[in-house]
């Protein structure tokens, strides 16, 4: 019972903190809403690329590659891809480097090779998938040709449209900039968990009355055990109102895992209490707060909150902290759920969020006891 006093009390003070509220909840809402409008269009799906200019140098001679190459570039040539001839004095390279064209292939006796574009990765993407799936088809029929000398040309002419195939796992829904801050925003606050729970005790320390609940007949362990439980349910209770909201007021798409969705964002509050309270304890007073202020933007700004930032595949030093955020973890882990409907991407999420809120507990309660007061 005196966990359960300890826990209704600390939710009752904290909901009658209309500033923490307005801060809680107000701003991301506002938030959401403004970038969720100011930026549509950078979340919008359908995108149009003009025809793509390929520079083309021969050197096979007339071979049977030219003549296969020749026959792929007037079927591609359709769907708006020229491959125009290197002319007399050109540098196919520099002709490249300087945008006057997306990519430069050469063919020789021995392959084809592929010089890209770096300034529009994605025009030189689809040429790149294009040369792929010819040298896919030109493979096979100079096996096939092996065997079976007259099914060449069926296999050269099979298939003539599939040199762009354009796959997902859910066509008919992808994230846009209200579903994106949706989310971003919903995690963030749940990460802002870290922040309160700084304060759990040191707020009783600042009022002075944590030797009050020292002397008072329950145990560390009831004042610590209810005090997490209700920043943790004042939290939770901020973190499904920004989802109610998001889902119908603007209509966010939260896919149909909500319990899913529900256990990722209730670990990761369960992971920023632990963590601002190890914190708090390890770095005393205003000092604590101030660093779990600062650490808990960093992370909502790597984790991609305010912007999308970083990828998988990238490198470096932004990669490195991109990666470390929570915020991120969880945006990953819940994209995959919502849209691709790939459950299994939460799980390693859940056990990150649950084993490191474990270590930050297991080192607050470490502390705890080897002090006097709280």
């Amino acid at each position: 019972m005196n966990i359960l006093s300890i826990a209704l009390k600390e939710m009752k003070q904290d909901l009658r903190d209309r500033r923490t509220l307005v801060f809680m909840l107000g701003f991301p809402i506002i938030l959401m809403l403004i970038l969720g409008l100011a930026l549509t269009n950078a979340f919008s799906s359908d995108m149009k690329i003009g025809d793509l200019k390929v520079l083309l140098k021969d050197s096979t001679g007339g071979g049977e590659l030219s003549q296969a190459f020749n026959a792929f570039a007037k079927e591609v040539g359709k769907t708006g891809v020229t491959f125009e001839p290197l002319q007399p004095g050109m540098d196919g390279r520099k002709e490249v480097e300087n945008n006057r064209y997306v990519d430069y292939v050469e063919l020789t006796p021995q392959g084809i090779s592929l010089y890209g574009s770096s300034r529009d990765p994605i025009q030189s993407n689809i040429v790149q998938g294009m040369l792929a799936s010819f040298t896919d088809k030109y493979n096979a029929a100079v096996a096939v040709a092996r065997i079976e000398p007259a099914q060449t040309e069926a296999v050269l002419a099979s298939g003539g449209q599939d040199y762009i195939r354009e796959m997902s796992i859910a066509p008919d829904r992808t994230p846009n900039s209200v579903d994106y801050y949706a989310l971003a925003m919903t995690a963030m606050v749940a990460m802002w968990a870290a922040m309160s729970a700084g304060g759990l005790i040191q707020s009783e320390v600042a009022l002075g009355t944590a030797n009050r609940l020292i002397i008072a007949p329950i145990s560390k362990g009831e004042i610590f055990t209810g005090k997490i439980l209700g920043g943790m349910m004042t939290n939770l209770l901020c973190v499904a109102a920004m989802v109610l909201f998001s889902k119908y007021v603007f209509k966010a798409y939260w896919g149909n895992h909500m319990g899913i969705v529900a256990i990722v964002l209730l670990t990761l509050v369960i992971f920023a209490m632990s963590f601002g309270l190890a914190c708090s304890y390890m770095v005393k007073g205003r000092a604590g707060r101030n660093l779990i202020s600062l650490i808990v933007q960093l992370m909502s700004f790597f984790g991609g909150a305010y912007f999308p930032i970083g990828n998988d595949s990238g490198s470096g030093l932004l990669s490195f902290l991109v990666n470390l955020s929570p915020i991120r973890w969880a945006n990953h882990s819940l994209t995959k759920v919502i849209y691709s409907n790939d459950v299994s991407a939460a799980w390693p999420v859940v056990w990150i969020n649950v084993g490191f809120a474990v270590l930050f507990l297991g080192t607050s309660i470490i502390v705890m006891r080897r002090r006097e007061g709280l």
